[in-house]
Parts: structure tokens; C-alpha cells; sequence
């Protein structure tokens, strides 16, 4: 996620400079056209073309920025989750014979938001994992298809060991495996956030139309701004094609770019905010990068 607070000009540019370079010369050549061939350009209604393309593209950029946003919330739910986990298993496990399940659960925890960021990322989690698990603790996980699933299964196997060997009662145990359950509604949003792209008609007609009205915008200009017609007419473009790129940019916010969540910050935050709450050294926060990106 972009965290400056100047506009990224260049990173503008770097996404819609094809299409508009493609735009501009296609201006030329109208404007060329125009000034050497003997003929009218034709009147074409571009406020009213315009004005429905910026519908089409509000609507899609909204569309794309609430899943960007459920996508944050959901993580919001996945922190506060995470440290409700590991208080939990702090005060009701017994610093006695449960400290080494008390120490587990947290790290499992830990092993299983890294390994979650991994999967929507599209990245193998096996390395993640076994910085916090031992191999014979993480073979379970590791095994299944769904690997935080299957650490979330775990450690509410070792929830229920707790309590079969009296170290927490039923009532803990049911508030430990509602916790249990927050998280693993929360991974179900994000997955399907995933696995959910926008309707192809979402991405398509706003798409087209952007296209046809640049191409039609120095057709309608070129007899009104003459030779400035290349330059009128790819500022116009610009804000068009700007627009249709916000939609691109924010449609998956797992997709590991610049401008998704920043899943290495909030699990950053995370391994923090559990490891010191057993009393182990935590590394520093994370920071955004030379490029103001923080990921």
C-alpha cells in the first residue's frame, strides 16, 4: 500500500503509458487528417458520451474499492482476534504444566496469519510456517490443502486437549473456540474476496467503452481545438484511462502490488503484539520502503 502523501505521478504514468502513447499518436493522425484532407469532422455528442463512461467508471471503481475496504476490515477482525487468542490462552492456561500449550497456541497463531498472507498472495507458506513451528508441530497443517485451516484445526485440537486434562473448563473452552470461529470467518471473507473476481461485465463494457470514447474524443475535438487537438485530447484521455486503472488497481487487495493491503505490516503487527505477550523479544514494526510502499 502507497502510505506517501504526494501523488505517485510516476506510477500513474507507468500503468497507462501504452494506451496512451497508443492515444496520442492516434490524435496526430487525426489532427493531420483533418488540417490535409478536405473534409468535416463530424459532431459528435461527447458530453453525453462522457458523462455515461463516468458513470460506468464510478461504478466500478466504488464496486472496487469496497472490496478493498471488506478486505481491511476483515483483517481489522483477524488482529483483534489474534490478540483475544493469545490473552486467552495467557489467563486461562496455568503457568505451571500448560506454560509450553500456552506458548504453542500463540506461536501457532502467529504461524497461521503468515501462512493465511501466503495463501492469498498465491505464495507457498511452508517457509513461514516453520519459523514459528517445529516441523513435527506444522506436518498436520502442511499436509492439507487449505494449510491456515489447518493450523486454525490444530490448535483447537490442543484447545480440547486443555480442557480434557482439567487445565481450562468449559466455559473457557467455549470462549476460546468462539474466538476460534471469529477467525475462521474472517479467513472464509478474505477467501472468497480471492476467489470471487468482479463480474465479467464489470470489467469488460467499462473497459470497451473507455477505449471507444478515446478514440472517438480527437474526432469530436479536432475541429474545435485545431492543432491543440493532441494535447486536449490526451489529457482528456488521461483522466479516463487514470479512472479505469483505479478500478484494476484496487479490485484484488490481496494481489501483493503496490496497492493492495499491506498483509506483511498487519502480520508484523501481529507477531509483535503476541510474541511480547508471552514475554519473547518482538521485532520492530514494519516500515514503508525507499518507495513509500509499505507491504
Amino acid at each position: 500500500m502507497i502510505v506517501t502523501s504526494a501523488p505517485r505521478t510516476k506510477q500513474i504514468l507507468r500503468e497507462v503509458w501504452r494506451p496512451l502513447a497508443l492515444l496520442f499518436v492516434w490524435d496526430v493522425v487525426v489532427t493531420v487528417v483533418y488540417f490535409v484532407l478536405p473534409f468535416r469532422a463530424p459532431s459528435l455528442p461527447l458530453t453525453l458520451f462522457g458523462s455515461v463512461l463516468a458513470l460506468f467508471l464510478g461504478f466500478r471503481s466504488n464496486s472496487a474499492y469496497q472490496r478493498w475496504w471488506e478486505g481491511r476490515g476483515l483483517w481489522g477482525l483477524m488482529i483483534n482476534a489474534s490478540r483475544n487468542l493469545a490473552r486467552a490462552a495467557r489467563n486461562f492456561l496455568p503457568d505451571g504444566e500448560a506454560v509450553d500449550l500456552k506458548r504453542t497456541i500463540v506461536l501457532r497463531q502467529i504461524a497461521y496469519v503468515h501462512a493465511l498472507r501466503c495463501q492469498l498472495r498465491r505464495q507457498s507458506p511452508d517457509q513461514e510456517v516453520l519459523r514459528f513451528l517445529s516441523r513435527g508441530e506444522a506436518d498436520f497443517a502442511l499436509a492439507r490443502t487449505n494449510v491456515a485451516n489447518g493450523i486454525v484445526d490444530g490448535t483447537g485440537r490442543r484447545i480440547e486437549l486443555a480442557r480434557s486434562k482439567g487445565w481450562i473448563d468449559t466455559i473457557q473452552q467455549s470462549s476460546m473456540e468462539r474466538v476460534l470461529i471469529d477467525i475462521a470467518n474472517a479467513q472464509g471473507g478474505m477467501e472468497r474476496l480471492k476467489n470471487t473476481p468482479l463480474p465479467v461485465q464489470y470489467r469488460l463494457v467499462p473497459t470497451l467503452f473507455t477505449h471507444i470514447f478515446c478514440v472517438l474524443l480527437p474526432i469530436g475535438l479536432v475541429e474545435t481545438l485545431g492543432v491543440a487537438t493532441p494535447l486536449g485530447s490526451t489529457v482528456a484521455g488521461l483522466m479516463f484511462l487514470a479512472a479505469l486503472a483505479i478500478g484494476d488497481d484496487l479490485v484484488d487487495p490481496f494481489a501483493n502490488t503496490v496497492h493492495d493491503l499491506p498483509l506483511n505490516a498487519m502480520c508484523r503487527t501481529i507477531e509483535i503484539d503476541l510474541l511480547q505477550s508471552i514475554g519473547d523479544p518482538a521485532p520492530d514494526p514494519a516500515a514503508p520502503d525507499k518507495q513509500g510502499v509499505l507491504w
